[in-house]
């Protein structure tokens, strides 16, 4: 496992650090609203693998000590806190680290798909909404909210685990399960449920938009049929059209982020209602060992989504390996650029 977690950890780092400066450079290039919450997404992604580091860091720490020890070392009140205790802290310390970027993450895709969703279904009170003050707010109210519900179990000592502490460090191992999932999977269906609403919508109105692009186009190819007014109140009705339906067509990466997203965490949140009311199933070890390690790889998921299916985010990742290639090339000796 703790391989399993330091490789994990050291390709969502990599792979959202590289996709991350192509998102800072559009940005600063544009400096589009929609461009800071992606930028955003790729920030809680990398905080993901670095708290995934230290569960790592944990895992190789109790290997050394079990094999360097070989026999079980008797705690006495007076030697001071006692290293099962220290363990324990320092685990959920880790583990509502690493649940409270996990949930920035979420609530950033959110973030991205209620800013899509204003653009197409209200374009002129998304242009008013849309500013800088109001983008620090709702970015500033994704990490409270996702440090609070994090670190809940650290500051309510009612949602920690009360058996013994084994030295593994796990998420069901420092937290009372039943409570957690109760907790976190109030936040997940909603979530879900809104995600569902707002694509059903913009399907509908990506569908009505189409056939009026259609009839606006028929209307426009018939000029004896119209008048010069009536040509130019088409044309900028179509102008309109094609910008909301550019707002569509961007809207296909977010789809397969939220894909990726249900993918990846719906066998987690659903294997544990399961948990929940089926206490004999004994699922535990495959929450811990599989499904939330499936629903991790959702932060590596997501830069590379962006990095294949957006044009922008392609041609900006293109530019900097020709630069750095170029660069590499002009300090290289005569013979290697004449190869």
């Amino acid at each position: 496992m703790g391989f399993v977690l330091t490789i994990s950890a050291l390709l969502i780092v990599s792979t959202n650090l590289l996709v991350g400066t192509a998102l800072l450079k559009l940005l600063l290039k544009r400096g589009c609203q929609s461009w800071c919450f992606v930028l955003n997404l790729a920030l809680a992604d990398t905080l993901v693998g670095v708290a995934i580091t230290g569960l790592a860091t944990e895992d190789f720490n109790n290997k050394f000590i079990q094999q360097r020890n070989g026999y079980i070392v008797i705690y006495s009140p007076t030697n001071g806190t006692p290293p099962a205790l220290q363990g324990k802290t320092r685990c959920l310390l880790r583990m509502s680290f690493l649940t409270s970027t996990c949930m920035a993450s979420i609530l950033t895709m959110f973030l991205i798909s209620l800013d899509r969703y204003m653009a197409i279904k209200m374009p002129l009170r998304y242009s008013l909404m849309s500013g800088k003050w109001k983008t620090t707010g709702s970015l500033l109210a994704v990490w409270i909210s996702s440090f609070t519900m994090g670190f809940l179990p650290v500051m309510v000592p009612q949602l920690q685990a009360t058996a013994p502490y084994d030295g593994f460090c796990a998420f069901f191992n420092v937290t009372h399960d039943i409570a957690i999932i109760v907790l976190y999977c109030l936040l997940f269906f909603p979530v879900l449920s809104l995600f569902i609403y707002m694509y059903l919508d913009i399907l509908k109105i990506a569908c009505i938009h189409h056939k009026q692009i259609s009839q606006i186009r028929q209307t426009s190819s018939r000029p004896e049929e119209s008048s010069h007014g009536q040509s130019q109140y088409h044309h900028h009705h179509q102008h309109q059209l094609l910008r909301s339906w550019s707002h569509v067509k961007a809207l296909r990466t977010v789809g397969v982020l939220i894909g990726c997203f249900l993918v990846l965490w719906s066998p987690f949140f659903v294997v544990c209602i399961v948990h929940l009311l089926c206490r004999e199933c004994a699922l535990k070890e495959v929450l811990e060992n599989y499904l939330w390690l499936l629903g991790l790889f959702n932060s590596l998921i997501n830069p590379l989504v962006y990095a294949c299916w957006q044009r922008e985010v392609r041609l900006q990742l293109s530019d900097m390996f020709s630069c750095i290639t170029n660069r590499l090339l002009s300090a290289a000796p005569p013979s290697v650029m004449e190869r």
